[in-house]
């Protein structure tokens, strides 16, 4: 894992524990960062090499939400700025208001 992995991984299960966070959870013939299957939500923390690779995540994001699955992105720099905007932001998407 990434720097910005370890530390939202640690966060996700300390704010948001009562939705049983996995990480590297296969899905298809994908992995997604962060999964709760409870919450229906997906994590991906990306970084720059994503950027080169847009046709391959869109293609992964169509299979994740084809699963019911709400995907939510958010950079490495992000994460590693602002973990509590971030958590924020997944606590809203799991709330129906984001």
């Amino acid at each position: 894992m990434t720097d910005a992995e370890r530390i939202l991984w640690r966060v996700l299960r300390d704010a948001l524990p009562e939705l049983h966070w996995r990480k590297q959870v296969p899905l298809g013939r994908y992995y997604a960062d962060f999964a709760s299957h409870a919450a229906k939500i997906v994590i991906e923390v990306d970084g720059g090499r994503h950027a080169a690779a847009c046709a391959y995540d869109e293609a992964r994001t169509r299979f994740i939400e084809g699963e019911g699955y709400r995907l939510l992105r958010f950079w490495n720099k992000y994460v590693l700025g602002n973990t509590k905007g971030v958590v924020r932001a997944v606590a809203l998407a799991i709330a129906g208001k984001a």
